[in-house]
């Protein structure tokens, strides 16, 4: 179906012009050097920079001659607020006894993220520049051998969304270090082979693309030629994240035969799957080493995941000979997966809101999607919800440049 693709990484914030990044209007005043200490610790207790932390309080200039210039920020200088009158009666007395003459310049808004970035900053007032002290793998590049497995598991995918001649939106969860799908789903807001008891789980027939799979979905807008991966021409109106409000127009769907449930968007529905998958082999009822041995007889190196695991020592444990055969942990007992840590989810459609917030609570590690989201996205079209610091948890966001004709060529 697909030959080649290029993955790119979805940064954190809206990349800016190097030439044209946004600027904040402050206060600031010509200061004497001998005075600077105690004039900013002074401006630090009563007028902090909370919101341009990245911004250096003093600048340094030299004159004509060689003689050094000081100027300090005093405090911001909102819209209709740029007279002194205004400014807070102590920052007031501070510039009276000192004898300050503030005046209004700019400063950059945000941090920089590049080092082209932060030179371009240094021209209008000294920020602060922080590298990255971490990588998640594929923010620097991939191997080609890391690209053929990204493209493999987007593959797979692709041809979920458009079973049927339909296409609605799947997901692929994936255990990196074993390369091995954890579980995959389609769009389930409507279905008509959708379990409706919320603790049932049928163990589908294994095979080399799909171990664990959830329901196949179905989907109802056909494709066509004319769909491109980067300007698609149709709206794919049953594509669950691009029209996440959809289900409030289509009450007639309710009268039909088929389940209907608006939160099953393919996310979740592949989020539900694997934890189905962890009740499964970490059952504390029944011979879990059976079932464990049952589904994974062929791989059992998911369990040596890089995540995060919380341990839970399976029933019947003294038969620990027969797990041990499977199991490249030998010396200890099978642990369980904490949620989704460490796992990646390939996404044909980028998630909105709802779904990429529940890939933050599954702690997942990286997000792959193919085709960006214009409505609702959450992950770089509309929305950035990997750069909310106020997060505990944040994933590298990763898009697929699949060829134009991809989901064509998968359907035909």
């Amino acid at each position: 179906m697909m030959d080649q693709c290029l993955v790119v990484h979805i940064p954190d914030k809206q990349p800016h012009d190097l030439h044209h990044q946004p600027t904040e209007s402050v206060f600031a005043s010509a200061i004497d050097p001998k005075h600077a200490n105690q004039i900013v610790r002074r401006l630090n207790q009563i007028a902090p920079l909370e919101d341009l932390r990245h911004v250096k309080r003093i600048q340094k200039k030299v004159l004509e001659g060689g003689q050094i210039e000081l100027l300090v920020i005093l405090c911001l200088a909102h819209e209709g607020n740029n007279q002194l009158d205004n400014m807070p009666p102590l920052l007031q007395e501070l510039i009276s006894s000192h004898q300050l003459s503030p005046f209004i310049t700019k400063v950059c808004k945000y941090a920089a993220t590049s080092k082209e970035e932060w030179q371009e900053q240094c021209k209008f007032w000294p920020t602060s520049y922080h590298p990255r002290t971490y990588n998640i793998d594929g923010i620097t590049g991939f191997s080609e051998e890391d690209s053929q497995s990204v493209l493999k598991f987007m593959q797979s995918a692709v041809e979920m969304a458009t079973s049927d001649g339909m296409v609605v939106n799947a997901a692929v969860i994936v255990d990196p270090s074993a390369k091995q799908i954890i579980s995959s789903a389609c769009d389930q807001i409507f279905s008509w082979n959708t379990c409706k008891d919320n603790n049932c789980y049928r163990k589908p027939e294994l095979s080399s693309s799909h171990p664990i799979s959830s329901s196949r979905c179905n989907p109802h807008e056909p494709l066509h030629s004319n769909s491109s991966s980067n300007q698609l021409k149709q709206s794919y109106t049953d594509v669950a994240c691009l029209y996440p409000r959809q289900w409030t127009e289509q009450q007639s769907h309710s009268q039909s035969s088929y389940y209907w449930h608006p939160l099953r968007h393919a996310a979740i529905v592949a989020i539900e799957s694997s934890a189905a998958r962890d009740r499964y082999l970490f059952s504390s009822e029944g011979n879990s080493e059976d079932r464990y041995l049952e589904l994974d007889s062929d791989n059992s190196s998911w369990t040596s995941s890089p995540a995060k695991r919380q341990k839970t020592v399976c029933a019947n444990g003294e038969d620990d000979d027969r797990l041990n055969a499977h199991s490249q942990t030998s010396d200890q007992p099978l642990a369980r997966p904490y949620l989704c840590t460490g796992y990646d989810i390939y996404l044909v459609w980028e998630p909105c809101a709802m779904c990429a917030m529940a890939l933050v609570h599954q702690r997942i590690r990286r997000i792959f999607y193919a085709f960006p989201n214009p409505n609702a996205g959450a992950l770089g079209s509309v929305h950035r919800l990997q750069g909310e610091k106020s997060l505990n948890h944040h994933y590298a966001v990763f898009r697929v440049l699949l060829p134009e004709e991809a989901l064509h060529k998968c359907h035909t």
